[in-house]
C-alpha cells in the first residue's frame, strides 16, 4: 500500500552528471528539489574513463559552467593531470581534458550536493511515475519509491543513466546490475513502457582496471600534464588550482595481442548473440577495434591512475566483454603489462533507454506535462553529454515549475544546442558521441567564449548570480575596447619589426599597416606583438586570449555569422503545434509522418528531420502563409 511521505517542486530520479547538474540547478533557482539515487555511493561516480573533458567534451564542460553548472568547478577541485588537446590545430577545436581523482571527485560532488539549499538527497529507487489527466492532457503527479512512498510534485526529471534493466557481461558471465557492480533498477521501465514511452536497448563498456605495482612503465611513453594549467570553470585562475600532476602512459597493441582476441571471439557476448543491445560506434570494444580496421598492426593504449590514493589504473581503450581468462591473456601481451594482475574486469553492459525523439527541445516528454529527460537514459555516452542534458532539463523542469517560458539552446548558441537538437529531431540509434565536426558553426562555438555565449543566458533564469554577470559585462567591454584600439594603431616600416617578421618566416612590411593586420598573420599574434605596442594596457590572459582570436579570425567569424543569421531566420519561422500536416497538400506521406512524429517548432528543425527534403520544406513554408 502507498503512503504519502513527502512533497517538492521538482524531483530528480538518478544521482549520476546528469542528476547531479538537474537537481543544483533546480534547486538554485529556488525550487524545492529531491534527488534519489538507488545507493548514494553512485552520486557523480566514473563507473568508466576517469577523466572529464576531451576534444569537443572539453567545450560542454565550459558551456555547463557557463550557464551555472558544476562540473567544471568539481574537476578542478580534484583533477591529477590537465591538458589541452588540439594544440596543433586551431583555437575551435582545442579541447580542455583532466584526468580526475574519482574517489574525490564523488566526495566533493556530494558534499555541493548535500549543502545547496532547497536540495534534499534521499537513496532509494524509484519505480513508478505518476501522471494525472486525460490521454492528450496528461500531466506530472508524483513519484513512487520501491517502500511503497508517494512523494507530489509538479515535475520530474528522469537522469537514471546506465542502470534500467542493466546486465553486466563479459564471457559467460552475466551479473544482472548496474556499473560497478551497483544494484540496477529493474521496475522503472515498465512504468515508463505503461505511458507510451517508446524504449530503445543499448549497449557500452569499460576496460580492466590493473594494480599499479604490476606495471613496468619503462617500457611505456611518460605522457606528462601541460605546466600552464587551464581551469574548466570560468570563475577559477589558473594559480588557485595549480598542483602536482600525476602522469599518464602510452603503449600499444600488437599482431599477439590481436591473435588472442580472434581466436577467442566466440566466446564474447558481442559476437556470440547474448547482447541485444547498440554499442557506440565512436568508443569500440578491442574486439570490435581488431575486427572493423583488421588491417592496423597495433590500437593505442593510456594507463590512467584512477586516483591519488589507490593502485587502480584504467587500460583506456581495450574495453572488452571478453572471458576474463582471455582478458588476462590479452593484456599481458601488451607492451609494459606482461605481469600485470587485473583488480576489476573488464566488461560490456546493457540497458534500457529511450528514443529521444520523443522530447521537445526543451527536454521536456511531449505527450507529459512535467516529465523531463537527460542523459545516457537519452541515448547518449559520455559523462559531458549527460551533464550538458542534465543542466537543461533541471532549468527547464524548475521554469516549468514557475510557469515560465523554457531555455532553448540552439545549435548556434552552443555545442550543447548541437547535441539536443541532434537527438531530438534527428535521434540516434546508437549511443551518441558529441564531436566538433557535428557543429557547423564551431569557429563561432570555441571552448575560450563559452561564458560570452551562454553565461548571459544562465543569469536570465536565474541560476547565474548577478556579481558574476557583471563581471562577464566587463569583461565584454574590455575585449571590445582592446579590439577597437588595436584597429586604429598605425605601424612603420622599421628595421626592428622586419627583423622580427623575418624570424618568424614572414614578408617585411614597405608601408605602414594597421596592427590589427600584423596580427591576422599566421606567424604573429597579439601577444608577440607587444614590444611595438607601447600603449598596451594590462589585460588577463583570458582577455588577450579573445583579443588575439577575434582579431585573428576576424573574417572567418564574419562568415559563420552570416551564416548563423540565415539559419535564424528559418528558426524564427515558428510551426503551430496544433497544425496538421496530413491535410498539407504536396507533402510527401513519409514527411507527412516525420513531422507528425517529431513536432518540429520550427522551419528550421522541420529541415534537419531526416526524411524530411528541401521540396518538403519549400511545400511546408508555402502552407504556413495560410495561418
Amino acid at each position: 500500500m502507498n503512503y504519502d511521505a513527502g512533497e517538492a517542486e521538482v524531483i530528480v530520479i538518478g544521482g549520476g552528471h546528469a542528476g547531479c547538474e538537474a537537481a543544483l540547478a533546480s534547486a538554485r533557482m529556488g525550487c524545492s528539489t529531491i534527488m534519489f539515487a538507488i545507493n548514494l555511493d553512485s552520486i557523480a561516480m566514473m563507473p568508466c574513463n576517469p577523466n572529464i573533458g576531451g576534444s569537443s567534451k572539453g567545450h560542454l564542460v565550459r558551456e555547463v559552467d557557463a550557464l551555472g553548472g558544476e562540473m567544471g568547478k568539481n574537476i578542478d577541485k580534484t583533477y591529477i593531470q590537465t591538458r589541452m588537446l588540439n594544440t596543433g590545430k586551431g583555437p575551435a577545436v582545442y579541447s580542455l581534458r583532466a584526468q580526475a581523482d574519482k574517489s574525490k571527485y564523488h566526495t566533493e560532488m556530494k558534499k555541493t550536493l548535500e549543502n545547496t539549499d532547497n536540495l534534499y538527497i534521499k537513496q532509494g529507487e524509484i519505480v513508478e511515475i505518476v501522471v494525472e489527466g486525460e490521454e492528450n492532457n496528461r500531466r506530472i503527479s508524483g513519484v513512487i519509491s520501491e517502500s511503497g512512498a508517494f512523494y507530489k510534485c509538479k515535475a520530474v526529471v528522469l537522469c537514471m543513466g546506465t542502470y534500467l534493466k542493466a546486465r553486466c557481461l563479459y564471457g559467460d558471465t552475466i551479473i544482472h546490475s548496474g556499473p560497478n557492480g551497483l544494484r540496477n533498477s529493474v521496475l522503472l521501465s515498465d512504468s515508463l513502457k505503461n505511458l507510451g514511452i517508446k524504449i530503445f536497448r543499448f549497449k557500452t563498456g569499460t576496460p580492466a582496471r590493473v594494480d599499479k605495482r604490476t606495471i613496468d612503465f619503462s617500457k611505456m611513453a611518460v605522457q606528462e600534464g601541460d605546466k600552464n594549467i587551464v581551469p574548466f570553470s570560468f570563475d577559477n585562475f589558473s594559480k588557485n588550482i595549480k598542483r602536482e600532476q600525476i602522469p599518464c602512459y602510452l603503449t600499444y597493441t600488437n599482431e599477439r595481442t590481436h591473435n588472442v582476441i580472434r581466436k577467442n571471439l566466440d566466446r564474447s557476448p558481442l559476437y556470440s548473440g547474448v547482447i541485444d543491445g547498440t554499442g557506440p560506434r565512436y568508443c569500440p570494444s578491442i574486439e570490435d577495434k581488431v575486427v572493423r580496421f583488421a588491417d592496423k598492426e597495433r590500437h593505442q593504449i593510456f594507463i590512467e591512475p584512477e586516483g591519488e590514493d589507490t593502485n587502480e589504473m584504467y587500460i583506456q581503450g581495450m574495453s572488452s566483454s571478453l572471458p576474463e581468462d582471455v582478458q588476462i591473456e590479452m593484456y599481458r601481451t601488451v607492451p609494459g603489462l606482461e605481469n600485470c594482475e587485473i583488480m576489476r574486469a573488464a566488461y560490456a553492459i546493457e540497458y534500457d533507454c529511450i528514443d529521444a525523439t520523443q522530447l521537445k527541445l526543451s527536454l521536456e516528454f511531449k505527450s507529459i506535462d512535467g516529465l523531463f529527460s537527460a542523459g545516457q537514459f537519452n541515448g547518449t555516452s559520455g559523462y559531458e553529454e549527460a551533464a550538458a542534458q542534465g543542466i537543461v532539463g533541471g532549468i527547464n523542469a524548475a521554469l516549468f515549475t514557475q510557469n515560465r517560458e523554457p531555455l532553448i539552446i540552439h545549435r548556434s548558441d552552443a555545442y550543447i544546442g548541437v547535441l539536443i537538437d541532434d537527438i531530438v529531431t534527428k535521434g540516434t540509434g546508437e549511443p551518441y558521441r558529441m564531436m566538433t565536426s557535428r557543429a557547423e558553426y564551431r569557429l563561432l562555438l570555441r571552448q575560450d567564449n563559452a561564458d560570452l555565449r551562454l553565461t548571459e543566458k544562465g543569469y536570465n533564469v536565474g541560476l547565474v548570480s548577478k556579481e558574476r554577470f557583471e563581471k562577464l559585462k566587463v569583461k565584454r567591454e574590455l575585449i571590445d575596447k582592446e579590439i577597437e584600439r588595436v584597429r586604429n594603431i598605425n605601424i612603420s616600416p622599421s628595421k626592428e619589426i622586419n627583423d622580427f617578421i623575418a624570424e618568424r618566416g614572414g614578408s617585411e612590411i614597405s608601408t605602414g599597416v594597421k596592427l590589427s593586420d600584423l596580427i591576422k598573420r599566421p606567424e604573429l599574434s597579439y601577444d608577440e606583438l607587444s614590444f611595438i605596442d607601447k600603449e598596451r594596457p594590462v589585460l588577463t590572459p583570458d582577455i588577450v586570449e579573445q583579443v588575439n582570436i577575434q582579431i585573428k579570425y576576424e573574417g572567418y567569424i564574419r562568415r559563420q555569422l552570416a551564416q548563423v543569421s540565415q539559419y535564424k531566420k528559418m528558426e524564427e519561422k515558428l510551426i503551430p503545434d496544433n497544425i496538421d500536416y496530413y491535410k498539407m497538400r504536396g507533402l510527401r506521406i513519409e514527411a507527412q509522418q516525420k513531422l507528425t512524429q517529431i513536432r518540429p517548432i520550427s522551419v528550421g528543425q522541420a529541415s534537419r528531420i531526416s526524411g524530411v527534403s528541401p521540396a518538403d520544406v519549400s511545400v511546408l513554408l508555402v502552407n504556413l502563409q495560410q495561418f
